[in-house]
């Protein structure tokens, strides 16, 4: 298997048992080994009561493409621990994209640097996720011999 058949695969087995990005109508996007992108369109039930985009639905979205980039090699990865950094306010109707790279991965530990953009391109928030690789995988794969 190839590491974009793997990674294909993985996003795939992740998505369908993802009930919590479905419910905050995230749309999944590109992902690659150690890399991945979600969207979401900022409907009025995102916005706070400043009227403007939620940030800890801001830091969702951040996490959830942290989470399909750490998961691409089909191994169980979680949060060890994040931060986020909100650069500019989500605007009704504004198109967000989470854009999770990796930067470094060594053993079980991996770190992960995340751009959440506009529909313009503008940077709204900056997220570093730290992972760890747990026992299991997303789906059924004989490690190589």
């Amino acid at each position: 298997m190839t590491p974009q058949e793997r990674a294909d695969k993985s996003a795939k087995a992740l998505w369908e048992n993802d009930k919590a990005s479905h419910w905050a109508g995230f749309e999944r996007g590109t992902v690659r080994e150690g890399y991945a992108e979600i969207h979401l369109l900022i409907t009025e039930h995102h916005c706070n009561g400043h009227g403007i985009g939620h940030g800890g639905l801001t830091f969702m979205l951040a996490d959830t493409a942290f989470a399909f980039a750490c998961n691409s090699r089909n191994q169980n990865t979680v949060a060890m621990h994040n931060t986020i950094s909100y650069i500019a306010a989500v605007r009704l109707g504004d198109r967000l994209t989470a854009k999770a790279q990796e930067v470094t991965l060594s053993g079980r530990n991996g770190i992960y640097d995340v751009l959440v953009v506009n529909q313009n391109g503008d940077t709204v928030a900056t997220f570093r996720g730290a992972s760890r690789a747990i026992k299991g995988q997303l789906f059924n794969e004989e490690a190589p011999s």
